[in-house]
């Protein structure tokens, strides 16, 4: 079982958004705790009342509302009854037993999991304590609660399971725009909170894997002067389908200004995933024979890293991002360093050539098996002449330790005037 929490200002929208779900057939309020009347008898408005009497006794509490989602595992599938029983005990175990609550059970997804909807505001005014409350009181409670009811256990699984987002179907959801709506929310879900990035291009590189752009519209659009965004669906030529989605009209509210949030948070953060990345990168040109940035990019793969290569209309390489599924951090290339840049790694792919042509030169059975790869082999004829030619500017990226300061030199009988 996993366990998100999420916290809000809005019991209203948070109410309004399972409500909804209800409403088109999506979802099933099972269970409502701690209310005066039975669920049978309950309403939108009164389900609501009963949150907003509690928060009218703490007017200072910024963040009142707590939504939580209780997700299992795909081959688990549980009753009603039992899914309520689960979440009685996890609010139980967080603290918040006495707390009025609903839970509903959704169908929107892949795998079975259920919404409880609650606030923080207890019956004397006083606050229930949020802060780091999926760390102290929620993992805790998880791996009990998979034991107490044989629940297929998260922990270990996070590793195996990295990578098991799938880029969407775009042949199934190009022409409704409630399902490119689920289907880019499924997306956002896992990029938004998972990964680390600290632009927006960086945040493309990592939706664009799944056939999902974040879009500002050109300068001139109204879009873009109001400081809007769209999502939008891409084929599988990476051109856009389907109806854009306002960012507004997703629950998690992934705006501009959500986004510039965690540019600024994720800069920091993914500072020591840099090292990881820098190491793959070099250690992938110790034990390979990389001849081309498209061979690089093979090699990194099985690092567990996406090497997307920035091309012009032309072909012409000018620009690469990095996106490390293990540390889950988002690099351009010059951030990292000259070295990891795309004219960086092209002249090292150019040395790898000439040095490897040298060594082979008087062996041509030897350097035929070593260019079997046609990409390399490909790269090798298209840039070789234009390798040796420019040659010189090669080594122009000395690493710093091996650059010497200048001495100064001081003459005798020379005065400033």
């Amino acid at each position: 079982m996993v366990a998100v929490i999420k916290t809000s200002s809005s019991i209203r929208g948070v109410l309004n958004y399972n409500e909804n779900k209800v409403d088109i057939g999506k979802a099933e309020c099972i269970s409502a705790v701690n209310y005066p009347l039975d669920l049978e008898k309950l309403n939108f408005t009164s389900k609501l009342n009963r949150f907003l009497k509690l928060a009218e006794l703490n007017t200072n509490a910024k963040r009142n509302t707590v939504h939580i989602s209780l997700n299992f595992d795909p081959s688990e599938n549980h009753s009603k009854e039992k899914l309520a029983e689960i979440a009685d005990t996890y609010m139980e175990k967080l603290g918040f037993g006495r707390q009025p609550y609903l839970v509903y059970q959704h169908h929107d997804a892949g795998h079975p999991h259920c919404h409880i909807v609650t606030n923080n505001i207890q019956r004397d005014g006083k606050r229930i304590d949020l802060h780091l409350l999926g760390i102290r009181k929620s993992e805790p409670a998880r791996k009990e609660i998979e034991e107490m009811f044989g629940l297929v256990k998260a922990e270990g699984r996070k590793q195996k399971e990295q990578f098991s987002l799938n880029p969407i179907d775009v042949g199934r959801v190009q022409y409704g725009k409630a399902e490119s709506r689920k289907a880019i929310n499924a997306v956002l879900n896992k990029v938004l909170f998972d990964y680390k990035y600290s632009s927006l291009p960086e945040l493309n590189a990592i939706l664009n894997l799944y056939n999902v752009h974040a879009d500002r519209g050109s300068e001139e659009s109204r879009v873009f002067k109001n400081n809007g965004l769209l999502y939008k669906i891409l084929d599988q030529n990476s051109k856009p389908i389907g109806v854009p989605i306002k960012a507004s009209e997703f629950y998690s509210r992934p705006t501009m200004k959500f986004l510039e949030g965690k540019f600024k948070t994720n800069e920091t953060e993914k500072e020591s995933c840099k090292k990881y990345v820098k190491n793959a990168l070099k250690l992938s040109f110790l034990r390979e024979n990389i001849f081309s940035p498209e061979k690089l990019s093979k090699v990194l793969e099985g690092e567990g890293i996406h090497m997307i290569l920035r091309k012009s209309g032309e072909g012409q390489l000018y620009g690469i991002t990095y996106v490390d599924h293990k540390t889950r951090s988002v690099f351009n290339g010059s951030s990292l360093g000259k070295e990891f840049s795309a004219k960086g790694i092209q002249e090292s792919c150019a040395i790898n050539i000439l040095a490897f042509e040298k060594k082979h030169q008087n062996s041509a059975s030897t350097y035929s098996e070593n260019f079997q790869d046609s990409e390399s082999r490909e790269y090798v004829i298209e840039n070789l002449a234009d390798i040796l030619l420019r040659a010189e500017k090669i080594n122009d990226y000395v690493s710093k330790q091996f650059k010497q300061k200048k001495k100064r030199r001081f003459y005798k009988g020379f005065k400033n005037s």
